[in-house]
């Protein structure tokens, strides 16, 4: 095989309380192909840490090979960008060597590369997926329900996001995230969708980046009045996402009306698949 194209979807993560464990896969996708090459190209940094990792682990024969990623949603808007490479590509080098290793694993390589699995979790197996140590539970999810997303204009860097956050909170705070996070969790599990509401409120880290978007409370205050179940930042932002089981267009607009800079509204559903190996190109014979 000399060449393979994957699909990663992207992903929301968090969603409120779970911070760094939970995400769903999105029906929105970057392609990245890689190709064996005759010589060895001078790869971006996010690639060739990926590509160290995998061939450390794997101990398979070093080969040269390029890399190319269609991108389908923007970087640093928290939706998962950087796992959807890095798994692009240790999924790509993969299928090139025989396929040393199982998704499980690949996971656990994207999850180390990224410092924390929310996305790599999500975006690894498809639907609802609970990321705890090096390993994922995760539920399909009905395609009844919508994620309603309003991407800004602006960047968030996730070592930014991370650096306003608190080193210690509130005994008090921390049992209503937990619990918050318990019924997130056990509402996917059960396709019982109405349980939803109320529960993406957190004390982790939402209050403390609103610093970077201070127009999140009103945001998602108009997604829950348009009907939706509860909305929240997806990752660390920018895109703010609300979820919703009717009137879709209807919260995307409210959500829209409510902010104060240029942004746009992509309206889909769960993708219940995770990483697909779009196609394969083998050597021509002569």
């Amino acid at each position: 095989m000399q060449s393979v194209t994957v699909r990663v979807p992207a992903s929301t993560s968090n969603l409120g309380p779970g911070f760094d464990c939970l995400g769903v896969a999105l029906r929105i996708y970057n392609f990245v192909t890689v190709s064996r090459a005759t010589k060895r190209e001078v790869l971006a940094p996010i690639a060739t840490k990926a590509t160290d990792l995998f061939f450390k682990q794997t101990k398979q024969r070093r080969f040269a090979f390029s890399c190319s990623v269609i991108e389908k949603f923007p970087r640093s808007r928290g939706l998962g960008s950087s796992a959807t490479i890095r798994l692009g590509i240790l999924h790509g080098l993969n299928e090139l060597t025989g396929r040393p290793l199982d998704r499980l694993s690949i996971f656990r390589l994207c999850a180390e590369l990224e410092g924390h699995p929310d996305n790599a979790a999500p975006s690894s197996f498809g639907g609802f997926a609970v990321a705890h140590g090096k390993n994922v539970q995760r539920f399909q999810v009905s395609p009844r329900l919508k994620f309603v997303l309003l991407i800004p204009d602006f960047e968030i860097r996730t070592s930014a996001a991370r650096k306003i956050l608190p080193a210690k909170i509130s005994r008090t705070d921390a049992v209503t995230s937990a619990g918050n996070a318990c019924a997130i969790t056990a509402a996917f599990a059960s396709d019982d969708y109405e349980n939803l509401r109320g529960a993406f409120t957190d004390q982790l880290h939402q209050p403390f980046r609103q610093k970077l978007i201070p127009f999140l409370p009103r945001v998602i205050a108009s997604a829950e009045k348009a009907g939706a179940l509860g909305a929240f930042l997806s990752g660390s932002g920018s895109t703010i996402c609300a979820v919703t089981l009717r009137d879709e267009g209807k919260v995307g607009a409210a959500m829209q009306r409510t902010t104060t800079t240029s942004s746009q509204i992509v309206i889909t559903s769960a993708d219940n698949r995770g990483v697909q190996i779009s196609s394969q190109k083998s050597a021509i014979k002569n």
